[in-house]
Parts: C-alpha cells; structure tokens; sequence
C-alpha cells in the first residue's frame, strides 16, 4: 500500500472547456475532498457551481505560492484529511504548479492518486493527424527567441513529435524559431479544444510562420517529426557546404542552420557542434 494511511491526495483532471467531460469520478472526488488545491478559486469555484458539486472549501495553489502552501498541505494531510489537486483546465502539473507538493507529499509518506481525465496534450495528439509517437512535450516555450531556438535545436534530431503551448501574441515568434531549427515540417494549431470554436488549423511552418494565423484562445501546437530521411551526408560534405555558406560572413549558429538545410541527416544543432566544437 502506497504511503501513510492518514491523509490522501488527488490529483484531478478537470475539463478544459465541455463541462460534460468531467468524470464520474472526479466529480465524487471532488465532492469529498476536505479542500481543493486549486490554481485559480474563482474559476474553479464556477466551474464546480455549472456542475452543482458543492466544495467543502478551496484553498489557492499556484505557481506564486506552491513553496509557501506546502506546509500547510502536509499538516492537513497528517491531521487525516482528503484533499483534491485541481488546475484551470485539463491534467494538474502539466505545465501548472503542483510537481513539487506532489514530490513533498510522497516524500513524507503520504498517498498521491491520480484521477484521470482531460488534457490539451493528448486531445491535440488524438485529433491532429500526425504521428502521435514517440512524442515530447515541451511545455510553455521560454521567452527569448535564442532559448526558443535552443530549445527546438535540442530536440531535432530526435524524430519525435514535439507538441507544445504558446500564447496567441508569441505565436509567431514561436513558429520562425521552429522552422529555422527544426526545418519545414507539417504543424497543427489547436484551438479552444472542446469548446464552441473548436479549432484544429493544418500547414507546414514555412507557412505559418510567413503569415501566422489571427487566432485567439488557447492554443495547442502539434509539430511533426522530420520527413523520412535518405543516408545521411558525410562530415565532410557538411563541412564543405558549410564552407560556402560561410564565406557570406555569417556567424557559425547561422552558418549551421543554413547548412544543416541544405544537407540530409544532420540537424542544426549536430552541424554546430561540428563546426564549433569538433564533435
């Protein structure tokens, strides 16, 4: 049996817009928790009232005061009592607060059981058409371009799908990041996922990135794998296209992307290392 026998946390999937999507059993769970950990009170709090569960109370945890709650969630927990995990909307501490209650509640012994349900990751996995595995979530993109960039750099050469969550006013930033590291791959943008304007826009970054789509809401996006790839080039085939590339004045990470275009089997990231380190 998992933990102490006192106290017992759930970690509850919410819906991310359909309140019909709410289980049964969450909604029992929900109904007995002695308090409910939610990031935003208010928005939980109406949500609970569309589904006519009556709370037993809220308590906020989010991403300002996770450290300073812990505590106070590990002396309920001693006393016995039930308490619930909510976010805003779909599966908790995917990309909300709540990892580090959950590893301190497991640390001290106590149960954590999770209650499954809604997330915009799989929603957008399962409706967008492109293959759906090996996939890698790469929560919200960081803020500055050259991150953004490293980021997908990181993750090029994996063949994986690699879904991730923007906001409508970095949308564009985020889609010339990905086309300069990852290359002209195929790309859905979810939308407002079970929600009235339902969404799923399908193209290649190239395009999008030229003219991003005037949207609003909340956006999922779903970037596919790299195209079927022939025998990749030779150290010294990319070393000499990267010489003519170079001889433009550009600096190495751009000298890099522009061969790792040009040339198969070799992703920005692997071409820079060849150039600036000698891997």
């Amino acid at each position: 049996m998992d933990g102490n026998a006192k106290g017992r946390l759930y970690v509850v999937a919410t819906p991310l817009g359909d309140a019909d999507d709410l289980s049964p059993r969450a909604a029992r769970v929900l109904a007995g928790a002695d308090l409910v950990l939610a990031e935003d009170t208010r928005r939980t709090g109406l949500l609970f009232k569309r589904l006519g569960i009556v709370a037993q109370g809220f308590v906020s945890l989010h991403e300002h005061n996770e450290e300073s709650r812990r505590e106070r969630v590990l002396g309920l927990l001693s006393q016995g009592l039930t308490l619930a995990l909510v976010s805003d909307a779909g599966t908790p501490l995917l990309s909300d607060p709540g990892y580090r209650l959950v590893r301190a509640c497991r640390e001290g012994g106590y149960a954590v059981s999770p209650v499954p349900g809604p997330s915009a990751v799989t929603a957008a996995l399962s409706a967008a058409g492109l293959p759906p595995y090996p996939f890698t979530f790469l929560g919200f993109l960081p803020r500055k371009t050259s991150d953004i960039r490293r980021l997908f750099e990181k993750h090029a050469a994996t063949g994986a799908t690699l879904v991730f969550f923007e906001r409508r006013t970095r949308l564009g930033k985020a889609l010339t990041a990905a086309l300069a590291a990852l290359g002209d791959r195929e790309c859905v943008l979810a939308r407002e996922m079970t929600k009235t304007y339902e969404e799923f826009l399908h193209a290649r970054l190239s395009e999008f990135a030229a003219a991003p789509p005037e949207i609003l809401g909340e956006i999922t996006v779903v970037v596919g794998p790299g195209e079927a790839a022939g025998e990749a080039a030779s150290a010294e085939e990319v070393l000499r296209v990267a010489a003519e590339e170079a001889r433009a004045g550009l600096r190495p990470r751009e000298t890099a992307r522009r061969t790792a275009s040009r040339v198969e089997g070799w992703s920005v990231a692997e071409v820079y290392d060849l150039l600036v380190r000698g891997a």
